[in-house]
């Protein structure tokens, strides 16, 4: 069966067409939540959905996805249940699911098989933040993962020669960070980020979606552009910071998110 990752860029490539990614941590505030908000973002029009698997020490992260994962743990979850929440989700949805998490729970839980398993509950991709393909591919274990497409990040600092290499071995989509830091830590896009874009599709035919920074309808807009896709991830898991304890969480989301998906859609 064709990566559902790839069939949506084939499909939005036919109407040129650029893709809304939203990123939420998993099991946040809880697991009955989290697959509502997965569905709601699936129904708003979300393009693909960036799962991150709750972790205790998310060094690449700013404070509001960093509490995120706090409430997820504190709710129960671990990498065991975002499987479930995956399987869960499959049940009514066919948005492209991409996990989004560090090396640690993934090592622990077992490297070959959170693949397997993933892949075999209905996740499309996996971006693991502090393990470098480099480094992957010196590690015998780290070869055995598959199932699932690798997607790659690129940031305005990477090397000419690293980023060559990043691009001809991407899966699925680059992850281009509009700026360098942790995630959140940014009022808007960079202004520079269309010419981080040509770079990168000079070398590959992956299609590159562009992350950080990004919070308005204006914001999407400018990277929609410029980019294959527009990663909001941040201002999304605020607003479900803000709600969530409120019965009306979702319907808060859909109405955060619908502008920022109908600017992307559009541009």
């Amino acid at each position: 069966m064709a990566n559902r990752i790839d069939t949506t860029f084939a499909r939005l490539r036919e109407t040129s067409t650029t893709a809304f990614v939203a990123y939420v941590c998993g099991g946040d505030p809880n697991f009955d939540r989290s697959l509502e908000i997965l569905q709601a973002l699936a129904d708003a029009g979300a393009d693909i959905i960036e799962v991150g698997v709750p972790f205790s020490d998310p060094m690449a992260d700013g404070i509001v996805n960093q509490m995120a994962a706090e409430r997820a743990l504190k709710a129960g979850m671990s990498t065991p249940r975002v499987i479930d929440l995956i399987r869960a989700f499959r049940e009514t949805h066919e948005t492209p699911l991409v996990l989004f998490t560090y090396l640690n729970p993934i090592y622990a839980y077992g490297y070959e098989k959170f693949h397997t398993d993933a892949a075999a509950a209905g996740a499309d991709g996996i971006l693991l933040l502090d393990l470098p393909p480099s480094e992957a591919a010196m590690n015998p274990d780290f070869a055995k993962g598959e199932g699932l497409h690798h997607i790659h990040l690129i940031a305005p600092t990477t090397p000419p020669e690293r980023q060559a290499n990043l691009a001809q071995s991407s899966q699925g989509f680059i992850y281009a960070l509009s700026r360098t830091g942790v995630t959140g830590g940014h009022s808007a896009p960079s202004e520079t980020i269309g010419e981080l874009v040509t770079s990168i599709k000079a070398r590959t035919d992956t299609p590159i979606c562009v992350g950080f920074g990004i919070g308005t309808p204006e914001h999407a807009t400018m990277v929609a552009k410029k980019a294959d896709g527009v990663i909001v991830g941040s201002a999304i898991v605020k607003t479900i910071e803000i709600n969530a304890d409120s019965p009306v969480l979702v319907s808060k989301l859909r109405e955060f998110v619908t502008p920022l998906i109908e600017a992307t859609h559009r541009a």
